[in-house]
């Protein structure tokens, strides 16, 4: 291993995080030509193509996947030594954050995050990913900087801060023929419901506290995620169970409004979620700093007035 240039291992980990040495070398600012000597000298040096060229990118091979936890350790023990030594300098930085986010952290979170960057560091750039089972992973891994949103599959093995606590509420037409200020439970159990089964959206919550209360819900419609269901709610006589942040930045958007649920129903904790290697990396610090900073506290983000009661 004396031979081997550490140059080759940002080189090996970028074309394994991203399946491209064009997409490797531009994200380390190097010429692709660069890059593809390097992975070269990689595969003579391990004895392995560590690369296959296929219709979905460049795939690692057996080896390759074996030896990656190991290089990306050595990168990551790099990556905090250089950041002990140096401070981050939001104002002047050049670099860009990998985050996990659930859809409602992008919708509620993002817009707050990047005006903020905008503003005090200029220089920085996210790139999000939606949350998903090869999340803790990749956070181990280092592909990932931070996860954002509720992940209860990374309370343990993982750093986590506790941003806000959030709780769920029922989100109709404004004009619905049979529901008006108040949702009653006979109605609830009544209509036709949305519901959402996306990745952190607390919808195992729901379902099992609607179980063990006897909660009937008539569901005609699961969706895959947040994007549509406001839309489809306004134009529609269904009701849907959301979590408060989003059906408030929701009810802006659409013809809805938000009822309060006729039966007590569990609040959860939104967090964010760091893998030890980047504990004590300046950057990473920063970040962190900067999102408890935002949305930490007792009063989620996008607050915005009074709500139908129940």
């Amino acid at each position: 291993m004396a031979t081997l240039d550490l140059a080759w291992l940002a080189v090996f980990d970028e074309i394994y995080r991203t399946g491209s040495v064009s997409r490797a070398a531009d994200k380390l600012g190097i010429a692709q030509a660069a890059a593809s000597t390097m992975l070269n000298k990689l595969r003579a040096h391990f004895d392995d193509r560590l690369f296959t060229r296929t219709a979905q990118g460049m795939l690692p091979t057996p080896h390759a996947q074996r030896i990656h936890p190991h290089l990306r350790e050595v990168l990551a023990q790099l990556e905090q030594a250089r950041g002990s030594q140096r401070g981050f300098d939001p104002a002047r930085a050049e670099r860009s954050f990998r985050i996990c986010m659930t859809d409602i952290s992008e919708v509620v979170l993002l817009p707050m995050l990047l005006g903020h960057l905008r503003q005090r560091a200029p220089g920085v750039h996210i790139e999000t990913e939606i949350v998903s089972t090869a999340s803790a992973r990749r956070l181990e891994e280092g592909a990932l900087d931070l996860a954002v949103g509720f992940m209860p599959q990374l309370d343990a093995g993982f750093y986590q801060q506790k941003l806000f606590m959030q709780n769920f509420v029922c989100l109709a037409a404004r004009e619905h023929p049979r529901i008006g200020t108040r949702l009653t439970r006979k109605r609830f159990e009544a209509e036709s419901h949305a519901v959402i089964a996306s990745s952190g959206t607390g919808h195992a919550i729901i379902d099992k506290t609607l179980a063990r209360l006897g909660v009937q819900r008539q569901v005609v419609v699961r969706l895959s995620s947040f994007l549509s269901v406001a839309r489809i709610v306004a134009r529609t006589e269904l009701v849907v169970m959301v979590p408060r942040v989003l059906g408030e930045i929701l009810a802006t958007q659409e013809p809805v409004k938000l009822l309060a649920l006729p039966f007590p129903m569990p609040s959860y904790a939104v967090k964010q979620h760091w893998h030890t290697r980047f504990h004590a990396d300046a950057g990473n610090v920063w970040l962190r700093r900067t999102v408890a900073q935002l949305f930490s506290g007792p009063h989620p983000p996008g607050r915005s007035g009074p709500m139908a009661q129940g």
